[in-house]
């Protein structure tokens, strides 16, 4: 590995940590940033993207060393080490434009997403693929990967409508999960049901009005979990062609957090497994 100091905030070899929460806002195309020390780890132990570049607070350098030999040494085939960059609290803060307490960046490369097609085709005879609808918030997106690498899912379908799950927020909500999960967006003209069934899969549709128990379910075969935003709900077309199923309350709601249904869920779809 290569430890490079940095002091000042304009040194240019830093400029894709630069006013961070601005990137996030205006994109970074073929990037995207992690944060923290857990995430980091998660990234390590996925292989699953390659990394650009470090940036550390001098502070975690010594405690973080363990963590950082794990890291691939170069970014690709060249012979040019992987830079760690470390920098003073002060300057670590300057950069990224407020009190980065966690100490700890990096910066990642995106990967060309598998047609939805071939993912879901090379999966397994008990297969568990959970399918977001026009989820928008990156909160409920971190927290729906947290539970998708929590419960064995083994891939996750995204349609057009659903935030970047690469957000950094999103990211840090899953705690990793999003870099550890197999995921894929829908091409506009796919339809969710029909891919899913064309593959031998069950969809069962999460709806407050869902006409079958959670707790009736029994999972057998290749299984979709199908879940759409908060407030509107999947669609009535994909409602009117999969299996609805609800989760009943007491009480004046009548819905949870989409987040938080998809943990109970997928809770009773592993239960026994």
């Amino acid at each position: 590995m290569q430890l490079v100091p940095i002091g000042d905030i304009d040194d240019p070899r830093i400029e894709p940590y630069r006013a961070i929460r601005e990137r996030d806002v205006a994109g970074r195309e073929d990037a995207f940033i992690l944060e923290g020390e857990v995430v980091l780890r998660a990234f390590a132990r996925a292989g699953r993207y390659e990394l650009a570049s470090v940036l550390l607070a001098e502070k975690r350098v010594e405690k973080l060393m363990p963590l950082l030999a794990m890291l691939p040494a170069t970014p690709v085939p060249t012979t040019i080490p992987m830079p760690i960059y470390v920098a003073p609290q002060a300057v670590l803060d300057g950069i990224v434009g407020f009190h980065i307490h966690r100490g700890i960046l990096a910066l990642g490369r995106r990967t060309p997403l598998p047609p939805a097609r071939d993912l879901i085709g090379g999966l397994g005879p008990e297969a568990l693929v959970m399918t977001l609808m026009g989820v928008s918030n990156h909160d409920n997106i971190g927290g729906l990967f947290r539970n998708a690498a929590g419960f064995d899912v083994d891939a996750v379908l995204l349609d057009g409508a659903c935030c970047d799950p690469l957000y950094r927020k999103a990211i840090r909500v899953s705690v990793g999960g999003v870099l550890t999960v197999p995921f894929t967006r829908l091409r506009p003209d796919e339809d969710a049901v029909d891919l899913l069934k064309a593959n031998g899969f069950r969809c069962l549709a999460l709806s407050p009005a869902g006409a079958t128990r959670l707790s009736e379910v029994k999972r057998s075969g290749r299984t979709a979990l199908m879940l759409g935003a908060e407030g509107p709900g999947l669609s009535d077309a994909v409602l009117a062609r999969t299996e609805t199923i609800s989760i009943p309350m007491s009480g004046r709601f009548d819905s949870l957090n989409v987040a938080t249904a998809s943990g109970i869920a997928l809770h009773h779809l592993n239960a026994g497994r």
